[in-house]
């Protein structure tokens, strides 16, 4: 089964609308004894990273989602919820995140409209399960104004560019976290969402 957290953070039912299309079992959770039970996590999130990060502690699922990922389930952040996996975000003051990755999040600097909101390509850095069937260069659905700066460089998997290049796709043994929003990319994101639910514990 895989649980949609539900931390007060955005509309999930779009995420799991695109999940039960692909007849995936999924359900959306909002207390850990529901979250402890599932196979695979999706963290979502849209708008600001402290808000989110406030609610997403509020909502007391932290400890079973570390242990979730302790035990090598398959974890999966996209948009606000990849940016919370990393240990700092500079957007409206320094906050603290979750230190799943290393790296802070921090705003473009350049002169293109911020935020990047539309299509965009991404280019695929290494193979992995979670991109098992999506072309190299395809394209997926952005909406954000801050990109994760990445401690560690071999966590990038999937790169966009965006008056400079960011990870838009990141993975670390049993984690992976996108950028964009796989629910409205269409064919490869539908696909991604596949690929993740059929990711077996490492």
């Amino acid at each position: 089964m895989i649980a949609i957290i539900d931390y007060g953070v955005g509309n999930l039912y779009n995420l799991k609308n695109a999940l039960d299309y692909q007849q995936l079992d999924c359900r959306i959770v909002n207390d850990p004894e529901q979250l402890e039970a599932a196979s695979h996590v999706i963290l979502p999130g849209v708008g600001a990273f402290r808000p989110a990060m406030d609610q997403f502690l509020a909502a007391g699922m932290e400890e079973v989602l570390r242990g979730h990922v302790a035990a090598a389930k398959p974890f999966l952040g996209i948009c606000v919820g990849m940016q919370l996996m990393f240990e700092q975000s500079e957007e409206d003051g320094l906050h603290q995140g979750l230190g799943l990755l290393g790296g802070r999040v921090v705003r473009f600097q350049h002169e293109l409209k911020v935020p990047q909101i539309g299509w965009n390509q991404v280019a695929v850095q290494r193979e992995d399960p979670l991109l098992e069937g999506i072309a190299d260069g395809s394209y997926f659905y952005f909406v954000h104004s801050y990109y994760a700066r990445l401690s560690d460089s071999t966590d990038a998997l999937g790169l966009t560019e965006y008056g400079e290049m960011f990870p838009a796709i990141v993975s670390r043994r049993n984690m992976w976290g996108v950028q964009f929003h796989p629910e409205k990319s269409q064919d490869p994101g539908l696909r991604l969402l596949k690929n993740f639910a059929a990711l077996k514990p490492e």
